[in-house]
């Protein structure tokens, strides 16, 4: 039994779902609570209740909706939209480039970081200063 002639067999979709995710039967049954023969009686199930699919769902991370309207068209053009190198108007698509080095943030955050520390050390070695000043003065 495939997908393609059952189309609306959600345990099939929730197999596929869980394999694009890398997860293997035991982690979605650890995840419910369950065995792992249960998890295999869920995906071979044609149809499933609300209640157990919305259980399901969550421990895939996705919504109900995403499982019922699983197919593997639409995923297969999902992921071909990562590497559409189209030419529009004899120009190159480049709305998926970085236009910065990923680096230089991570170097430019850093340093932030150790400017806001310098900071707050010479506000507490204020906050010392005038303590051990109001101290003598008593």
């Amino acid at each position: 039994m495939s997908t393609i002639t059952k189309p609306n067999h959600i345990g099939r979709k929730i197999s596929r779902i869980r394999e694009l995710k890398d997860m293997k039967q035991e982690a979605l049954a650890q995840a419910l609570g369950i065995s792992q023969q249960t998890v295999s009686a869920i995906e071979n199930s044609e149809t499933i209740d609300d209640e157990r699919l919305l259980e399901v769902a969550k421990a895939l991370g996705v919504s109900i909706e995403a499982i019922k309207n699983f197919s593997e068209e639409s995923m297969i053009s999902y992921f071909n939209t990562f590497n559409d190198n189209s030419i529009a108007n004899g120009l190159v698509n480049n709305a998926n480039n970085c236009t910065f080095n990923p680096l230089d943030k991570l170097v430019e955050s850093f340093e932030e970081n150790k400017k806001l520390y310098e900071r707050l050390l010479q506000a507490e070695k204020d906050k010392v200063e005038f303590l051990e000043k109001l101290l003598k003065d008593k």
